[in-house]
């Protein structure tokens, strides 16, 4: 048997719970319902819909849901699935555009405490990968991405600064599974206003 086309490639999304004040998170939403718009609109062919999955809005609260979907999409590579990779969705209410996110930084420097307290201060994401300077990086092209994007009416943006909240901590986590287990990981930041309109339409 030989290759008979492109591969599939099996998508896994993750969104936020509630954060700082803001009762209902619309990347919580859009997961939320991301399976059923999908089942009425279809994806391109070579692309599979995998879990959608909604985080704690907490660093090392989020963790354990986190490597439970990054693990599973490993053992469905091993069981002879289709390649995987994994879409965070994150919300910058400062931002004015999307924001492909190229890379996420060593560093917890919450500005206020997450959903369980936490409020670390210039602290390692991960202590054995050395100084908070230290950067992971996507695989994907985000260039790119970028301009195709642009293309078909998005505004959107390639970003070099997920920040150093929970958005940052869950990408940085994400992108060194990614590295270790051969798969793609990407972060992208929504315009929060935009979101806000998107989340109440069905």
């Amino acid at each position: 048997m030989g290759s008979e086309g492109p591969s599939v490639v099996t998508v896994h999304v993750t969104g936020f719970k509630k954060f700082h004040g803001v009762a209902e998170n619309p990347t919580e939403k859009i997961v939320g319902n991301l399976k059923s718009f999908v089942e009425k609109k279809g994806l391109p062919k070579n692309l599979v819909l995998g879990s959608c999955t909604v985080l704690e809005t907490a660093g090392q609260g989020a963790l354990g849901t986190l490597y439970k979907v990054l693990e599973s999409a490993i053992a469905e590579r091993e069981n002879g699935s289709s390649a995987q990779g994994q879409i965070h969705f994150g919300v910058n209410s400062g931002a004015t555009r999307f924001a492909l996110e190229n890379q996420a930084v060593n560093e917890a420097t919450f500005r206020c405490p997450d959903e369980l307290g936490w409020k670390p201060q210039r602290v390692p994401i991960v202590p054995s990968d050395g100084a908070i300077s230290r950067t992971r990086e996507t695989t994907l092209p985000v260039n790119e991405l970028t301009k195709s994007l642009r293309k078909t009416g998005y505004d959107v943006m390639p970003s070099d600064d997920a920040g150093r909240f929970v958005c940052n901590y869950v990408y940085y986590h994400s992108l060194r599974f990614a590295e270790q287990h051969g798969i793609k990981s990407l972060f992208m930041h929504f315009v929060a206003s935009l979101l806000e309109a998107l989340a109440v339409l069905n």
